[in-house]
């Protein structure tokens, strides 16, 4: 052999590839194959008496032990020859067939039939089906050594070679963990294992199936029942739902999932459970969906109208300040600690003590949202964000806008748009204020409040809460989520003044 060597360390090769100049030497048919196999060794004294003894026992053995009614087989056989064979010589069969198994089986170079048979018993009892035939590593061709055994030397050369033709076919070579030829030509046995295995397979993805249907159609019931809770949206208003659906032309659960998501603010692991369906595919249904439902709920944001607004003017706006057209304010969202330096600096904020987004808000004196900014850096000023956004477009000439006292900065700005700045007064540090300017500044907090309000409305969702440091990769849609949170469902909640 040319790979001898991998051969001899391996144990195996994939293909025996012999010399050019090779000539076989070593062939089935030579009497003298096993002694020119095995190696030069002298065999104990012990195995030469008990090969002498059995020679020596087939001589003195009777023809008829040799017929066919000697067989294991034809044990049941009454007639009076097999008795007296069977009285005379019990225990010689059974040392006779002892004798030959370990004379046939053992040598230097080939495995023992009876190891093998005490794996195969451990096979058959952990094999789930009792295979119908017998296995072949059981005692079959010992039954048929008995039968075609002679009482000369040359006979025991004949059963020598049968009983390497028969070790060609049995399985004692292969691996106990891989199964044997006999199981695997039960085609009927195997192939109704398949199909039952394949049967139930389907069963189990069916009721996977039709469980996670069931969760999901129990989820929408829960929110069906309390809107207001889950979602944020009134029980009168839950129609809407519908109309985005047919809108946005997407699943019902995935447009209740966000605003559910938005609402309560769970993990995506306890939703998943909610909504059967992967953490992983939640994340994306979130970060697919939120800008299509905010395109949708941008229209519910209401535009500043001068007529509609001195009609739904509340009581307290109409002795002294019923020209004020909207209240403005500066709202800031936590979020996470950005990675990049320059991220960090433009959004940590000294009021708040934290990375955060900053937004400007506008409401109408009834409490309706009717602007709202893009996310700013929590470093931003209130005045540089006024100065930034486009809110003053959204304004027209001679309109009022109420705001704190930290807007101070901005009156300038909006007198060059021909808007006026309700505010209340300034006080130098260490000056005394006045009675005028105390009443003024309670008067102006007094309105001013509704604006905080809103924002308390906001709060509302706990995704925006103070304090809920939303995850940094989802800051690019957050201004989509305030779309949705703090203006439209606001808007379509109950008047906030009454």
């Amino acid at each position: 052999m040319i790979n001898y060597t991998e051969y001899h360390i391996m144990g195996k090769v994939s293909q025996v590839r012999m010399k050019p100049d090779c000539i076989p030497k070593k062939f089935e048919c030579q009497e003298d194959r096993r002694k020119r196999t095995c190696s030069d060794m002298e065999r104990p004294y012990i195995l030469k008496k008990q090969r002498l003894s059995i020679i020596a026992e087939c001589l003195n053995e009777p023809e008829q032990s040799s017929t066919p009614s000697s067989s294991v087989k034809d044990t049941s056989n009454t007639s009076s020859d097999f008795q007296i064979v069977g009285e005379n010589v019990p225990e010689t069969l059974h040392e006779l067939t002892a004798d030959k198994s370990v004379q046939a089986s053992i040598t230097h170079r080939f495995r023992s039939k009876a190891v093998q048979t005490k794996i195969k018993s451990t096979e058959k009892a952990l094999s789930p089906l009792k295979p119908s035939q017998i296995s072949i590593s059981t005692s079959p061709f010992k039954s048929e050594i008995i039968i075609n055994s002679r009482p000369s030397v040359s006979g025991l050369s004949k059963i020598t070679k049968s009983i390497f033709k028969e070790s060609e076919h049995s399985d004692s070579d292969i691996s106990l963990y891989e199964p044997s030829a006999s199981t695997t030509s039960c085609s009927p046995v195997h192939s109704l294992q398949v199909k039952s295995s394949s049967d139930c397979s389907e069963f189990i993805e069916e009721d996977k199936r039709l469980e996670a249907k069931e969760t999901i159609f129990n989820m929408i019931k829960k929110i069906e029942k309390k809107p207001r809770l889950y979602i944020g949206v009134p029980i009168k208003c839950y129609y809407l739902i519908d109309i985005i659906i047919e809108e946005l032309n997407i699943p019902k659960h995935h447009l209740l999932f966000c605003l559910n998501k938005i609402k309560l603010d769970s993990t995506f692991n306890q939703l998943s459970d909610d909504y059967a369906m992967t953490p992983s595919y939640l994340s994306k249904i979130f970060s697919k969906d939120i800008p299509l439902i905010a395109s949708v709920m941008r229209p519910f944001i209401v535009s500043l109208d001068s007529e509609m607004i001195k009609k739904t003017l509340p009581m307290a706006f109409r002795h002294k300040y019923n020209n004020v057209s909207c209240i403005i304010d500066c709202l800031e969202i936590e979020i996470e600690k950005p990675s990049k330096a320059i991220n960090q600096a433009l959004t940590w904020s000294d009021y708040k003590k934290a990375n955060t987004i900053k937004y400007l808000i506008s409401c109408t004196p009834n409490g309706l949202v009717n602007y709202i900014s893009p996310g700013f850096g929590g470093r931003t000023t209130d005045t540089c964000l006024v100065e930034s956004c486009d809110f003053v477009q959204t304004l027209k000439s001679g309109m009022f806008i109420m705001a704190d006292r930290g807007f101070k900065h901005v009156e300038q700005y909006l007198k060059q748009a021909g808007i006026s700045l309700v505010r209340p007064p300034s006080v130098e540090t260490g000056v005394k204020m006045s009675k005028a300017e105390a009443k003024l500044t309670k008067q102006i907090a007094s309105l001013r409040i509704h604006i905080e309000r809103v924002i308390r409305r906001v709060r509302e969702f706990r995704m925006l809460k103070p304090h809920a440091c939303i995850n940094f990769k989802y800051v690019k849609i957050l201004d989509e989520i305030i779309i949705i949170a703090s203006c439209a469902l606001i808007n379509i909640q109950d008047s906030l003044i009454k």
